[in-house]
C-alpha cells in the first residue's frame, strides 16, 4: 500500500513492506554540523533504510529540534515512521496524531499532511485498509497547494495505490501518471525513480507486463545516475513482483538475487530478512525444494536476529512448504502451525486465511486428502468469522450514520423551538405596548404552530420511513441483495420440516432441501483481478441463483463466497438434477469485468432437510453442518462438483460426532449414502 513507507507484496504472506524511498547515504553519520532540516531529510533516510540504527540518531537529533512547532512535528512525524517500521503500529499511530495536531493548532498544512499521509501507513499495519485510504486522500488534498514537491509526489502517489488496492484501476493509473509528470518537471532523478517503480507495479496488478518491464527499466537506469544501492534493491525487488506475476520465475529469481547482494553490501538488515523469504517463496513456485529450504532457514535466522517476530513467522511457513514439496509432511506440518501460531496471537485472521488456502493446496499436492479438509475446514471458519466481522461493521456505520442523520433532524427542530420561543417573548413584549396588535400576533403564532406541527409529522413520517428501510438492510446483504444468514437464522427458528407423501401427481416424496455452494478458487480471482473482479463474480452467481432456483426459494449469501440454497418442497428424486442444474449454468454465465470476460465454477454439499438419522430428525444446525462437510468432500475430491447425502443409517449419537468428524470415513463405514453430481454426467451413488 501506498507509497511513501510501506507497499505489501501481494506475492507472498512474507508481510514485506517495501520501501518507497531509499537512499544508501551516510550524511547523518557526518561529523561537520548541519542545520536541522536538513539532518530531519538525512534522517529520513536512515530510517527507510536501516531503521535498527536509527534510534541513537533520532534521540540525539531531539534536543535541537523543539525549537519551533514545526521541527516539533517534524520529530514527531519521524518517531511516527520509526516504529511503524519496527512493528509497533498503535505507539506509531498516536505519534502521528500528536503531530497532526500541532499542525491543526499552528495552521500548518504541509505538517498536517506529512501526519496523515504516516499515519495512513501506520494504520495499514493495523489491517485497517479502509481508513488508512481515507487519510491517503485526505493527505493528498491537503498537500494540493504546498511547494513540497517531495510531499504532493508522495501523497498523489499513495492516492493511486490506495485506488488500486480498491480494484479501481483507471484511477489508479490516473493519479500516478499525475505523480510522474510532476517528478519529471521537478527535474528530480530520486522523485521519477520513486512514481516509476509505483507505476510498474501498478502495471504488474493490471497484468500489462510489457509496460511494467518499461517502467522498471527506465527507474533503473535513472537510479544508477544516483549511486543508491538501496533505491536500487527496491527496484530490483518490483522487478520480482512484475516477472512473478507474469510467471517469469527467472528473471524474478536473477533480480532478488541482485538485491540481496544490494542489501547485504549497505547492511540493510531488515531487508535483508524479507529478501530471502521472497528468494523462498521463488524457489517454492519452481518447486524447487532444496533451494526454498536454504532461503526460507536463512530467513529464520535472520528475523529471530532482528526479532521480527512476522517474518520468522513466514520463514516457518515457508520451511513447511519446503518439507512438504520434499514428502517429509510430519516436518512440514509442524514448522507451518509455527508459523500460522503467531499470525493466530496476533490477530491477524487475513494473513492466516490466506495461509490456510495454501497450507490446503500443498496438502493436497502431497496426498494428505485428510489434511488438506481440515485445513479447508479451517480457513472456512476463519473467512466466515471475517465476513460476520465486515457484515457487522456495514451495520455499525449504516446505524452511526442514521444516528447522526436524527441528530441533524432533531438539532433543526430545537433551533425551530427556539425560533419560536424567541417570538413568543417578543409578541408578549408587544402586547405590553402595542394592545392593539395583540390580535395580528395570536394569528401568527399560530401560522408559525401550524408550519411547526406539519413539518414534525413529515420528520416522523421520514423517520418510520428510515426505520423501514433499516430493517429490510438488516435482512439483506448489501453486495448481492440475498438474505443474510442472519434472516435465515431466524427464518429456520419457526420453519416447520416438510415432509409429505403424494403430493405430486407421481406420488413422489416431497421434502425440502439444502444446497451450500462454494466459489471454487475465488481468492486466485481477487488476486489476480482484484476485489471488485471478486465482487462482480459474486453478484453474477446471485443473479444466477435467482434464474436457475424458483421464487419460492430461499436464497441466502451464507459467507464470504459462499452460498445456501434453501428449497422448501421438492420432490425428493429431483435433487440431484438441482445440484446438475446449478454446476452447468454458473459457470455458464459469463461475466464481464472492466473488458475481461470471467467463468467461475462451484463446489457443491446438498441433502435433504430434515435428516432423520433415527427416530428423531436432526436440528437445522447439525444438517447444515452435514451438507458442509460434503461441500468440502467435493472440493477435496476435484472441486467443480457436487456431494449429495442421500440418507443416514444405524446412526447412534456416537456415530453422528464420527460423521460430523469425518463424513468420508463415516461413508466407509457404511453410516451415510452418498451420490456424486457433476455437471454433464449422471449422477455417481457411492457404495461402500
Amino acid at each position: 500500500m501506498l507509497a511513501g513507507l510501506y507497499r505489501a507484496s501481494q506475492y507472498r504472506r512474507s508481510r514485506m513492506l517495501l520501501a518507497a524511498l531509499l537512499l544508501a547515504t551516510g550524511a547523518a553519520h557526518g561529523a561537520d554540523p548541519e542545520p536541522v532540516r536538513a539532518r530531519f531529510n538525512d534522517l529520513v533516510e536512515v530510517i527507510r533504510i536501516t531503521p535498527e540504527r536509527a534510534q541513537p540518531l533520532l534521540t540525539a537529533l531531539a534536543p535541537q529540534a523543539r525549537r519551533t512547532p514545526s521541527e516539533q512535528g517534524r520529530l514527531l512525524i519521524l518517531s511516527c515512521d520509526l516504529t511503524h517500521r519496527l512493528g509497533r503500529h498503535e505507539e506509531s499511530v498516536r505519534l502521528c496524531e500528536q503531530a497532526e495536531q500541532i499542525g491543526r493548532t499552528t495552521h500548518d498544512n504541509d505538517l498536517i499532511a506529512h501526519a496523515l499521509l504516516s499515519k495512513a501507513y501506520a494504520v495499514f499495519g493495523l489491517n485497517e485498509m479502509g481508513q488508512a485510504h481515507q487519510l491517503a486522500w485526505e493527505a493528498e488534498r491537503m498537500s494540493a497547494g504546498t511547494a513540497d514537491t517531495d510531499l504532493r509526489v508522495r501523497a498523489v502517489i499513495s492516492s493511486g495505490e490506495s485506488f488500486a488496492e480498491e480494484g479501481n484501476f483507471p484511477a489508479a493509473l490516473a493519479k500516478i501518471q499525475s505523480a510522474l509528470t510532476l517528478a519529471r518537471q521537478s527535474g528530480r532523478p530520486l522523485l521519477m525513480t520513486i512514481a516509476l517503480d509505483s507505476l510498474a507495479y501498478l502495471y504488474s496488478q493490471m497484468r500489462e507486463f510489457d509496460k511494467g518491464y518499461d517502467a522498471v527499466d527506465e527507474a533503473q537506469g535513472i537510479a544508477a545516475q544516483l549511486d543508491s544501492p538501496g533505491r536500487m534493491s527496491v527496484l530490483k525487488t518490483t522487478e520480482y513482483i512484475v516477472a512473478a506475476s507474469a510467471d517469469n520465475m527467472e528473471r524474478g529469481t536473477k533480480a532478488l538475487l541482485t538485491a540481496l547482494a544490494l542489501q547485504r553490501h549497505i547492511g540493510a538488515d531488515a531487508m535483508i530478512s524479507n529478501t530471502l523469504v521472497n528468494l523462498s517463496d521463488s524457489y517454492l513456485k519452481q518447486h524447487d525444494w532444496h533451494n526454498a529450504l536454504t532461503y526460507a532457514q536463512q530467513a529464520l535466522e535472520q528475523a529471530q536476529k532482528m526479532h521480527n517476530d512476522a517474518v520468522a513467522a513466514t520463514a516457518y511457513v515457508n520451511v513447511g512448504q519446503s518439507y512438504l514439496g520434499m514428502g517429509r509432511l510430519a516436518e512440514g506440518k509442524k514448522n507451518i502451525e509455527l508459523g500460522m501460531g503467531w499470525y493466530e496471537r496476533a490477530g491477524n485472521k487475513p494473513d492466516q486465511q490466506s495461509m490456510l488456502v495454501e497450507y490446503g493446496d500443498a496438502l493436497e499436492r502431497a496426498g494428505d486428502l485428510a489434511g488438506a479438509l481440515r485445513a479447508y475446514h479451517r480457513e472456512r471458519t476463519l473467512s466466515n468469522e471475517l465476513f460476520e466481522t465486515r457484515r457487522q461493521k456495514a451495520m455499525m456505520e449504516l446505524q452511526e450514520k442514521y444516528e447522526a442523520d436524527k441528530r441533524q433532524r432533531q438539532i433543526a427542530m430545537l433551533r425551530q423551538e427556539n425560533q419560536v420561543k424567541s417570538t413568543e417573548l417578543d409578541n408578549r413584549r408587544l402586547q405590553q405596548r402595542i394592545w392593539w396588535l395583540l390580535a395580528l400576533v395570536f394569528a401568527l403564532a399560530s401560522v408559525i404552530v401550524g408550519i411547526l406541527y406539519r413539518k414534525v409529522r413529515n420528520a416522523n413520517a421520514q423517520l418510520e420511513e428510515k426505520n423501514q428501510e433499516l430493517k429490510q438492510q438488516s435482512a439483506r446483504d448489501p453486495l448481492t441483495a440475498l438474505y443474510n444468514r442472519r434472516h435465515f437464522q431466524e427464518f429456520m427458528r419457526s420453519h416447520q420440516a416438510l415432509e409429505r407423501r403424494g403430493a405430486e401427481t407421481t406420488g413422489e416424496d416431497m421434502v425440502s432441501a439444502m444446497y451450500l455452494l462454494d466459489v471454487d478458487h475465488f481468492k486466485h480471482i481477487n488476486d489476480t483481478h482484484g476485489h471488485g473482479a471478486g465482487d462482480a463474480v459474486l453478484r453474477e452467481i446471485a443473479d444466477a441463483l435467482r434464474e436457475i432456483l424458483r421464487e419460492t426459494d430461499m436464497i441466502v449469501r451464507w459467507g464470504g463466497e459462499e452460498f445456501l440454497a434453501f428449497l422448501p418442497a421438492v420432490p425428493r428424486g429431483s435433487l440431484d438434477e438441482v445440484a446438475r442444474r446449478l454446476l452447468a449454468g454458473i459457470p455458464a454465465r459469463a461475466i464481464d469485468y472492466q473488458g475481461m470476460q470471467l467463468s467461475v465454477n462451484v463446489s457443491i454439499g446438498f441433502a435433504p432437510f430434515p435428516l432423520a438419522p433415527g427416530a428423531d430428525a436432526l436440528s437445522w444446525e447439525r444438517s447444515i453442518n452435514i451438507v458442509d462437510m460434503a461441500l468440502y468432500l467435493a472440493k477435496g475430491h476435484g472441486r467443480n462438483r457436487a456431494y449429495g447425502v442421500r440418507g443416514l443409517a444405524g446412526i447412534d449419537a456416537a456415530s453422528m460426532d464420527e460423521i460430523e468428524q469425518d463424513i468420508e470415513q463415516a461413508w466407509r463405514a457404511g453410516l451415510v449414502d452418498l451420490s456424486v453430481v457433476t455437471a454433464h454426467a449422471p449422477e455417481l451413488r457411492l457404495v461402500s
